[in-house]
């Protein structure tokens, strides 16, 4: 059972960037998926959140109209597209799953973590 997030790189601002999180050893279609994000010293700050019925969740409100969160359970794959990326977007990405709506996707509700992946936006 493994969650892979990968799409993380380096751009400039106003740049964009498509991350991935694809599950291996178990179907991603029964679990809500949700991307975090964390910066050295700060907690994990919930971005987005998709249900296993394709629901999403509040966007945090720092990247409402510039990120969009899609599932493809066909690929067993879940997908952030980020746009307009702004330097205070820089930090570590993790996908993680929990049998959840996404009405609520606190960090601890989830048990089962993707390695992260680095996204860092500068000029």
């Amino acid at each position: 059972v493994q969650l892979q997030a990968s799409g993380g790189g380096s751009v400039q601002p106003g740049g964009s960037l498509r991350l991935s999180c694809a599950a291996s050893g178990f179907l991603l279609d029964y679990y809500a998926v949700a991307w975090f994000r964390q910066v050295s010293g700060k907690e994990r700050e919930g971005v987005s959140c998709i249900s296993d019925r394709g629901v999403i969740g509040d966007y945090a409100d720092s990247v409402k109209g510039r990120f969009t969160i899609s599932r493809d359970n066909a690929r067993n794959a879940v997908y952030l597209q980020m746009n307009s990326l702004k330097p205070e977007d820089t930090g570590t990405y993790y996908c993680a799953v929990a049998a959840i709506d996404c009405s609520d996707y606190g960090p601890g509700l989830f048990s089962a973590w993707g390695q992260g992946t680095q996204v860092t936006v500068s000029s």
